[in-house]
């Protein structure tokens, strides 16, 4: 009784191994993107910071004006560096750049701890910035390269949550705690980051641009969490192989049909994503709704908001294969664009002809406008770009390709929250409302043409797809 018991639980437990799992995968991921975490805290940081810098005149002798850089050094930090990290990824590998993140992180709220003249908040901003060029290049490549299509299909929006709750927390923290608490309690993050996923495995895919199988086989095991990785180990050495034949000069980024497209589309993700307002509202949430005069307070209202757009993100990720990339990319313009242009509208009665209409009986509008453009924003442009950063380009040409597109990121995120300010002294509130409301409109347009359908898609089949050719047998998920 006791042998067939034992041989039994040997054949079921033999069963598993050779199913594997996906958690595994899952807890990478999950550790990875605490990085993410870290940066979405540091980018929304001036929102609740700000006000109180520049109110603080016993602490701080910094005025609103010399405040408003905070939001603009970031992105410079991030074009100052994106070149380094691009080319430290194909050195020392995905997993050991994205380590590296954890040292201007700490470094950069250090400062904030102890900064008292602008100039030191202006390091720490800029830093911060440098911190996002080192995420941007290394871990949209990790997550795509270490997941099946089925789990990242599920689980690769991940990185933007933890973004999103990044900006939720610092929100909540900031809102009550001082610049100074706030930074000790922010410290802990990158510091858990640093501490947990040393203990992750590098990409296979990694490994093997290096030709090293033997630790490319380890890496699926712990990744895959079974013994027998032969048949998909082949499969991404024969991928690989041939990505790697290709030519990766600068120049083939641009003038080689695959990767032309996959920059195009890159590009118009990004603009699009950026240009819909997303950076904007994130560092002047607070700002957006204390000008609204709503009967929410603003620390509140950028709250709810933040915990909306952290909440839906993570239900997006679930629903978006079976939707498509493409599909959800357009709805989610068109959906965002016609909620900004209700907004647009409400600012525009309420600046021009708020003696004629009365606007305080609709004053709840901002805030539910907000929440619809949430809900929407989070089906597609919050979710598809980022996914995608790690899909796109073929391994020999990934690391340029992604310092082109880091780039325009950072220029499209400094650009538009500068547009923001600059429209809203200049013409009033409904001005960026209504420029980003007809950008969504000219995307939506755009995207059913520059947007790939990636869904269920290996990367091979991916590259094969941007080359305008068809593969039959694909891999199972």
């Amino acid at each position: 009784m006791t042998g067939s018991v034992t041989v039994k639980n040997f054949e079921v437990q033999e069963d598993r191994d050779e199913k594997g799992g996906d958690w595994y995968q899952i807890l990478a991921i999950f550790l990875s993107c605490i990085s993410a975490f870290n940066a979405g805290m540091l980018f929304s940081w001036s929102s609740p910071s700000i006000p109180k810098i520049s109110e603080d005149k016993v602490n701080y002798d910094i005025s609103l004006d010399e405040a408003s850089y905070f939001t603009v050094l970031p992105p410079m930090g991030a074009i100052c560096s994106c070149f380094v990290f691009s080319k430290l990824t194909d050195m020392i590998g995905r997993k050991h750049t994205l380590i590296l993140i954890a040292i201007p992180q700490i470094v950069s709220l250090v400062l904030i701890s102890v900064a008292k003249s602008v100039y030191v908040f202006y390091i720490a901003r800029f830093l911060a910035g440098v911190a996002d060029a080192c995420l941007f290049a290394s871990l949209p490549i990790y997550v795509a390269e270490i997941t099946t299509p089925k789990v990242r299909g599920t689980w690769g929006n991940f990185m933007t949550f933890l973004i999103y709750i990044g900006q939720l927390t610092i929100n909540i923290v900031g809102s009550y705690t001082s610049v100074v608490m706030t930074a000790y309690i922010c410290l802990i993050f990158p510091v858990f980051f640093l501490c947990t996923f040393i203990f992750m495995p590098e990409t296979p895919y990694y490994y093997l641009i290096k030709n090293r199988t033997e630790d490319a086989r380890l890496s699926l095991r712990k990744l895959r969490r079974k013994q027998d990785v032969e048949e998909e180990l082949n499969k991404l050495k024969a991928d690989v192989a041939r990505q790697m034949s290709e030519s990766a000069t600068w120049r083939d980024v641009f003038t080689i049909v695959s990767n032309r497209k996959a920059v195009y589309a890159g590009v118009f993700l990004r603009a699009s994503q950026q240009l819909g307002g997303i950076s904007s509202f994130a560092v002047y949430t607070q700002y957006i709704f204390l000008k609204s005069g709503g009967d929410v307070s603003a620390s509140t209202s950028s709250i709810i908001f933040m915990g909306l757009c952290a909440a839906l993100n993570m239900c997006a990720g679930f629903t978006l294969d079976r939707i498509g990339r493409r599909r959800s990319y357009f709805l989610s313009l068109l959906l965002c664009g016609s909620v900004l242009l209700c907004e647009a509208v409400y600012f525009i009665l309420e600046q021009f002809y708020g003696d004629k209409v009365d606007v305080q009986v609709v004053n709840w509008i901002p805030l539910v406008g907000m929440i619809l453009y949430v809900i929407f924003y989070s089906f597609g442009l919050g979710i598809v770009p980022t996914l995608m950063l790690g899909e796109l380009f073929s391994a020999s040409i990934k690391g340029k390709g992604l310092f082109v597109l880091n780039i325009v990121f950072a220029l499209l995120v400094s650009g538009a929250t500068k547009l923001f300010h600059i429209l809203d002294t200049s013409f009033g509130l409904f001005a960026p409302f209504l420029f980003f409301s007809v950008s969504c409109f000219l995307s939506a347009i755009l995207a059913l043409y520059f947007v790939p359908e990636t869904k269920g898609k290996t990367l091979e089949e991916i590259q094969q797809s941007l080359k305008g050719r068809k593969q039959q047998d694909k891999q199972p998920c």
